[in-house]
């Protein structure tokens, strides 16, 4: 019976039944040391009847080690990763040591939650975590990933988290945090352990436990096991754990030196295995009989398999109470027992824990251990391992080197505060040109998340500037990373000055870098003005990455950004490879990088539904990956999707969001500036359009994508009687179209003329017949609103009605429901009052974004795994929202699905 604990069994009980009934959760239980962690996940395995329960517990010596925890929960189930789909498989063997190629964190993530899934299809899961906070970093990233994504499985998930000891990133989880017992549970529990006390000790206990249970037992323990003399306390109160930790000290210290030493030899070990711990005591002397006053004690756990502390607060006792040269002999002790290679990185870590100062075999053992974890997947892990490897390394030079592959892991693993104390450290020590311009990139990577595209974009200028004779490949990726930062942040003179290294880097003739060269120090060139060769070297780029023939995911998202300049269409044909790419390997943390650009290019082509899908998976998954700075900056796309759905409160809220972060990063605030400019536009509100528009089109990004913005600008200038500076920025719109040769843009720029002229109808003719020949449906719905409010004041009302139909059906098959107002309202003078049916036109407006995506792989042929493989959900949440999709589509089964236009 768990006292005093009635309102968390209920909270637990309910988790439980939910995943019985198919919906699935996760609970994290958080609480000071000995509050009753431990007791409730007992009662959940206890009350978990009917499910398979799975158990695990995290180990403070464990934390180094990649996926320990992982492995520790999962072992059992191993005979079932080769159901998962292949690179999942390939990732999580590799994971556990049983293959050599692995797979980014979040692919491993993934394959821990259709693992997961995999044996939810036998019957309901229960997942019980302990001590969650000594998880190993990789593996809980994995399990958390999964725990995010449990909603259609039934699988339950309980961590227990020590308040205030490791790191546990709970965001997105539910947490039950638990009080300390009141009066009554107290006094229960402490009558159920030593009812005939005097009421003196009592109260002493009562006091100073503060509803504590294990506080109530080792106290009861002290004062009735010695008399009540053994037990001090200090004048000024403790932590409970603090002095729960002191009782567990004195206990320990009234065992024999040898069992004292045993203790410590166990606290250091993680393998649990008897037969370790008694072959490192025989290098110091003591034996298996050694053990034995722990055990008496009640401080230790023995089996023929197994040797555990009763409690993580004893081991912490025994090891930190213990003399520094006893757990120095300790761990060399054990280090020179794992001499196994399945123990190879136990060894290494012991190797240092028993240094004393520079130890260059104790460095190289843990190099060699990062390494493996590289090959494993587990990035932080190797941070970790390369830290300490640099703290052990003599030579400069070579800990420079270290520190340098300690600060890229980190930042891979996202410990950015790592990252940074580990890049500096690097730059100030090592004399390797490469090596200080690969920290001077981290520090600049960092620099992005931390300051600005700007700052960032400096950096990487002054890392690359020494290197670029000498090491031309890497040179030219941090200087084309550097254009593409600056160009963020409207650093046109850090664009100039990177590239004009840039083409100073020596390449051999036929390079295959030179695409990229050209493409972005064209990029350069058109922001100084000569629109025809920057176009014209820009385009050479965007065509090599559209062919396969650049290199790397960075260039490809830059070959998309530049592609959103001089042809959309083919930003969308490189950047949906990019996103596949992503999702065949499990490259999880580059979508938000390929979909942002895929999201705006989708909007661009008035795709805007497909777009709102890009973006909202962008946005989870950034937001899920802890890519802060990624989630604000894509915020700007969602503002202006809601300005043409004629959402003002979702626009104005995204926008402000981007907007309280102008000065950082301007392209983006120029993106939400000019959905702010919409909106106004759309509801009639042309001179607040105006103000809004000019900005953007005389701001930094001019002539970025953004040059799109100068016809919406053309508009509001024009019908707020602006006309004096309605043509302000029409030249530069025209030398994009001429130079892109986009039919799209030839005609934007007719109706910019349209709105100018005196004579506009032949103008908007020629735009018509442009829009004709390129699939931009909302801006050939622009044009033909203008034209047919045109058409309506001058009286023709035939061909008025037939445009604005046209206009009004168009917006309301894309969505754009302030457009489709604005056309009815025409409509309505003309004395037509057409109804609203969007989802006569399309069915799919119905649909969700994640139930669009999903609906179009199953329409393709794929099954619901493979789904869930591509979209990191798991096969059970894929077929739900597949049954929330058919009746809004009007279909009852699968194969319905291909006779859709979707």
């Amino acid at each position: 019976m768990v006292l005093g604990r009635a309102e968390e069994l209920a909270r637990i009980d309910r988790l439980l039944a939910a995943a019985r009934d198919g919906t699935g959760g996760a609970l994290v239980l958080r609480g000071d040391a000995g509050i009753g962690k431990t007791v409730l996940l007992d009662h959940a395995a206890r009350v978990a009847v009917g499910m398979r329960v799975l158990r695990g517990v995290g180990i403070e010596s464990e934390v180094s080690v990649p996926f320990a925890g992982l492995h520790l929960l999962l072992h059992s189930c191993l005979d079932r990763v080769e159901a998962l789909p292949e690179p999942q498989a390939r990732a999580l063997r590799a994971a556990f040591g049983l293959g050599e190629s692995g797979g980014g964190r979040f692919l491993i993530g993934a394959a821990t939650l259709s693992l997961l899934s995999e044996l939810a299809g036998d019957g309901p899961v229960a997942c019980l975590i302990d001590d969650a906070h000594w998880f190993d970093p990789a593996s809980l990233d994995a399990l958390l990933f999964a725990a995010r994504r449990l909603g259609q499985e039934p699988v339950a998930v309980l961590f227990a988290v020590r308040e205030g000891a490791g790191h546990f990133p709970a965001a997105g989880l539910d947490t039950l945090a638990l009080p300390a017992l009141d009066r009554a549970g107290a006094t229960a529990l402490l009558d159920r352990r030593a009812h005939d006390l005097a009421d003196p000790m009592r109260a002493r206990i009562l006091a100073e436990a503060r509803g504590n249970p294990l506080a109530i037992i080792e106290f009861t323990a002290a004062l009735t096991g010695r008399g009540g003399g053994g037990w001090s306390l200090p004048v000024e109160p403790l932590p409970v754990a603090r002095q729960v930790q002191d009782a567990f000290r004195a206990r320990i210290g009234e065992l024999p030196d040898a069992a004292q030493r045993m203790l410590v030899l166990v606290a250091a070990d993680d393998t649990a295995d008897p037969a370790v711990v008694v072959r490192a005591g025989e290098r110091l002397g003591l034996t298996a009989a050694d053990l034995e006053p722990a055990e008496r004690a009640t401080l230790l756990e023995l089996s023929a398999r197994a040797i555990a502390f009763r409690h993580p607060l004893i081991r912490a006792a025994a090891y930190q109470g213990a003399p520094r040269g006893w757990r120095l002999a300790a761990h060399r002790a054990l280090a020179d027992t794992l001499t196994e290679r399945p123990y190879a990185d136990r060894r290494a870590w012991h190797l240092a824990a028993a240094a004393t100062g520079p130890d260059e075999i104790a460095a190289a053992a843990l190099e060699t251990a990062a390494r493996r974890a590289q090959r494993r997947g587990g990035s932080s892990a190797v941070a970790l391992a390369l830290e300490r490897s640099a703290e052990l390394s003599a030579d400069p030079d070579r800990r420079g080197r270290r520190l340098v592959g300690a600060a890229r892991a980190a930042y891979d693993a996202g410990e950015l505060d790592r990252a940074t104390g580990c890049a500096t450290a690097a730059a100030d020590l090592t004399s390797s040109a490469d090596a200080l311009a690969e920290a001077t990139w981290i520090r600049a990577q960092l620099a992005y998340e931390r300051e600005s595209p700007a700052a960032a974009a400096e950096l990487m200028v002054r890392g690359a500037a020494p290197i670029v004779e000498t090491l031309p490949a890497q040179a030219v990726s941090m200087l084309t990373d550097a254009i593409g930062c600056a160009k963020d942040g409207g650093a046109h003179d850090l664009v100039r000055a990177a590239a004009r290294l840039l083409a100073a880097v020596p390449l051999e003739p036929g390079s295959e870098l030179r695409p990229v060269v050209d493409g972005m120090t064209g990029l350069a060139v058109l922001f100084d003005g000569d629109a025809a060769a920057g176009y014209t070297d820009m385009r050479a780029f965007v065509a090599a990455a559209r062919e396969g023939r650049s290199v790397g995911r960075v260039e490809l998202v830059l070959a998309g950004y530049l592609a959103l300049i001089v042809d959309d269409c083919a930003a969308i044909e490189i950047l949906t490879g990019l996103v596949a790419d992503a999702r065949r390997s499990g490259a999880l943390g580059w979508l938000p990088y390929a979909q942002e650009p895929l999201a705006i290019a989708l909007l661009l082509r008035g795709r805007f539904r497909d777009a709102e899908a890009a973006v909202t998976e962008a946005l989870s998954v950034s937001a899920d990956l802890g890519q802060d700075t990624k989630t604000m900056t894509m915020s700007a796309i969602p503002a202006w999707l809601a300005a043409v759905a004629g959402d003002a409160a979702a626009c104005r809220t995204h926008a402000e969001t981007m907007l309280r972060n102008r000065t950082r990063h301007p392209t983006n605030a120029a993106l939400a500036t000019w959905a702010l400019g919409l909106l106004e536009l759309g509801a009639g509100r042309f001179e607040a359009a105006a103000d809004h528009l000019d900005a953007v089109c005389a701001g930094p990004a001019r002539r970025d994508f953004l040059v799109r913005a100068v016809p919406d600008h053309v508009e509001a200038a024009v019908r707020s009687g602006r006309t004096a500076c309605a043509a302000r920025y029409l030249d530069t719109l025209t030398d994009w179209a001429e130079h892109t040769g986009q039919p799209a843009a030839a005609a934007l720029v007719h109706r910019c003329r349209a709105l100018l002229s005196a004579d506009p109808e032949t103008h908007y003719r020629a735009a018509l017949l442009r829009h004709d020949e390129d699939d931009c449906p909302y801006d050939h719905a622009r044009t033909a609103l203008l034209y047919g409010e045109w058409l309506r004041r001058q009286r023709r009302r035939t061909d008025a009605q037939a445009r604005l139909t046209a206009a009004l059906h168009a917006f309301e098959r894309l969505g754009a429901a302030g457009w489709a107002e604005r056309a009815r309202a025409e409509l309505a003078a003309l004395g037509d009052r057409p109804v609203a049916r969007p989802h006569d036109h399309d069915p799919t407006a119905r649909l969700t974004p994640q139930e669009l995506q999903v609906v179009r792989l199953a329409a393709a042929g794929l099954s619901n795994r493979d789904i869930a493989a591509q979209l990191f959900l798991s096969p059970r949440t894929v077929g739900h929202h597949l049954y929330r999709a058919y009746p809004k589509l009007g279909v009852t089964k699968r194969t319905e699905l291909a006779r859709l236009a979707l």
